[in-house]
C-alpha cells in the first residue's frame, strides 16, 4: 500500500519547530534538511513510525484546526508531559486541544478518555461528554468523578 506523508507548510519557522519537536518526542528522528544557503527550507523527519514533510514557504496558509495531530497516551502522566511540552509557547483550546507555538493544532488523548466516552450506560457516557466539554486540558480522575456520580 502506497504511504500517507503529512505535509506541513511552514511561514519561516521550520528550523525552530524541528529542535521543538525534538525536544519533545524521544524518537523524533530527522532524515533530511534542505537548505537555501543558511536557511532551511525543507526537512523530512520521523515520529513513532510516521512520516512528515515540512517546508518554509511563508505566511500565505498558516495551520487551522481543520488539521490537528492526536497523540493517544497511555494514562495521564504521559498526556501531562506531551501537553505541557507542546503548549509551551502556544494556547489551550477546549477537550485537549491546544495550538502549539507554531500554529499546528494537537489533541492530547489519555486512553481512559474514549473508554469513558464509549460506556455503555447512556448516562455515564453522557456525563463523560459534559465534563469534557468544560476541560482544556483532559483530566482523567475528573472525568472518571462525573462518570461515577450518575
Amino acid at each position: 500500500m502506497a504511504a500517507i506523508t503529512p505535509s506541513l507548510w511552514f511561514d519561516d519557522d521550520l528550523e525552530a519547530a524541528l529542535e521543538f519537536y525534538r525536544g519533545i518526542f524521544d524518537d523524533m528522528t530527522v532524515h533530511h534538511v534542505g537548505k537555501a544557503g543558511d536557511a532551511v527550507t525543507t526537512a523530512s523527519f520521523e515520529i513513532n513510525g510516521q512520516r512528515f514533510l515540512a517546508m518554509n514557504a511563508g505566511p500565505m496558509f498558516p495551520f487551522t484546526e481543520a488539521v490537528s495531530f492526536t497523540i493517544d497516551c497511555a494514562d495521564q502522566a504521559e498526556a501531562d508531559r506531551y501537553y505541557d511540552a507542546l503548549l509551551d509557547g502556544g494556547e489551550q483550546s477546549q477537550c485537549g486541544w491546544l495550538k502549539d507555538r507554531f500554529g499546528l493544532s494537537w489533541q492530547i488523548v489519555p486512553a481512559r478518555l474514549p473508554e469513558l466516552l464509549a460506556d455503555p450506560d447512556p448516562a455515564r457516557a453522557r456525563a463523560a461528554m459534559g465534563a469534557m466539554m468544560s476541560m482544556t486540558r483532559i483530566v482523567v480522575a475528573d472525568l472518571e468523578a462525573a462518570v461515577a456520580a450518575v
